[in-house]
């Protein structure tokens, strides 16, 4: 069973006598009442709603029931008439759709004890969980909430009424989204890593090319264009001695 919790216009007390813990009583999924307790709802079903009251809901958490997970909605509550009503408590079960006697899961009911004065309006945040083993399958919701008139007369309003279906959350679809964006990961890395090597080994066996450079003289160069007037001076003129040459050929001449 689940905790509520309430949000209202005016403030709400905090309190639950005998005749709330007898209305509602906390028990576990699946959990079976037996005859006495079958025989006590029946009796409750017998208590009807104001003309002068008018309730409304909202599933903050959408009019889906996955199992197993929280749902939110909000009751909103008018006195349409000219006298005070003190709104006791809210409750929720889930019933067997073939039998509404029969509870399948019945959640704690939410002590409210909030006046609601003429023309004015209120509204209760209510919260469950539906139990996993529930998950696949159609179940009776049943909203409640139970009020007083200023008389001290009881009244209850079916808030919400209808065969919903408990969905499953399939929860292997993350993992396996999470597994997939892993192994792509780590395909692009191993991707890398294989192009990084294949670079380095071509840059290894790369072989540094070799520049020759020409130690040939006048012979080995095209001098066909040069006229022959030209190349008969080029031909008598001899080439000067380097510095190295000449000191050496000094140094000879000195010795003798």
């Amino acid at each position: 069973a689940e905790q509520a919790y309430a949000s209202e216009d005016a403030a709400v007390e905090e309190g639950e006598d005998d005749e709330d813990e007898a209305l509602v009583e906390e028990t576990q999924t699946g959990d079976k009442y037996d005859a006495d307790d079958l025989d006590k709802n029946s009796q409750d079903t017998d208590v009807t709603s104001h003309p002068d009251a008018d309730t409304t809901i909202i599933f903050i958490t959408g009019e889906d029931f996955p199992a197993n997970e929280i749902v939110k909605f909000l009751v909103g509550f008018t006195n349409k008439g000219s006298q005070d009503f003190t709104v006791q408590s809210l409750e929720a079960s889930f019933h067997y759709p073939q039998d509404y006697q029969f509870f399948i899961q019945n959640f704690t009911a939410l002590p409210l004890g909030t006046v609601i004065k003429p023309n004015k309006q209120a509204s209760f945040e209510y919260s469950f969980i539906p139990a996993q083993p529930m998950a696949g399958r159609p179940f009776g919701l049943v909203i409640l909430l139970n009020y007083l008139d200023s008389e001290g007369g009881a009244f209850q309003s079916a808030v919400y009424n209808q065969t919903v279906t408990i969905t499953e959350v399939d929860e292997c679809l993350d993992g396996e989204t999470i597994f997939m964006y892993i192994f792509l990961s780590g395909l692009f890395v191993l991707m890398v890593f294989g192009m990084y090597q294949v670079l380095e080994s071509r840059m290894k066996k790369r072989v540094p090319m070799k520049v020759e450079t020409s130690t040939g003289g006048l012979n080995d160069a095209d001098i066909s264009w040069i006229p022959p007037e030209t190349l008969n001076i080029m031909k008598k003129t001899s080439p000067r001695a380097s510095p190295r040459k000449r000191v050496t050929r000094s140094a000879g001449s000195t010795d003798q």
